[in-house]
């Protein structure tokens, strides 16, 4: 489901890419395999999946401004360069 907003449809895609797993203590680890080294842990898994989520944001964000390559998810490509227009065609 597209929203419109790249960002967001790209953050949803990587969180549909999670992988949870309950640890021995009864608390929970998330990691999103196709982003190397989002992890993320919580008491409950509602709680990790809203860590992970804000990690995941985190490391876009860092990773965009230092211009690190992103990972292509579903087809959308974060690490395209955007089209500029001359000023002339305003």
């Amino acid at each position: 489901m597209s929203s419109g907003c790249v960002l967001s449809d790209y953050i949803e895609q990587a969180m549909s890419a999670a992988d949870y797993d309950k640890l021995d203590d009864g608390t929970f680890s998330g990691a999103i395999p196709p982003c190397s080294g989002v992890i993320a842990f919580g008491p409950t898994l509602v709680e990790c999946e809203h860590v992970l989520r804000s990690t995941l944001e985190d490391w876009l964000v860092l990773g965009l401004k230092l211009g690190h390559s992103i990972p292509v998810l579903s087809g959308i490509d974060l690490n395209a360069e955007p089209a500029r227009e001359s000023m002339d065609a305003l």
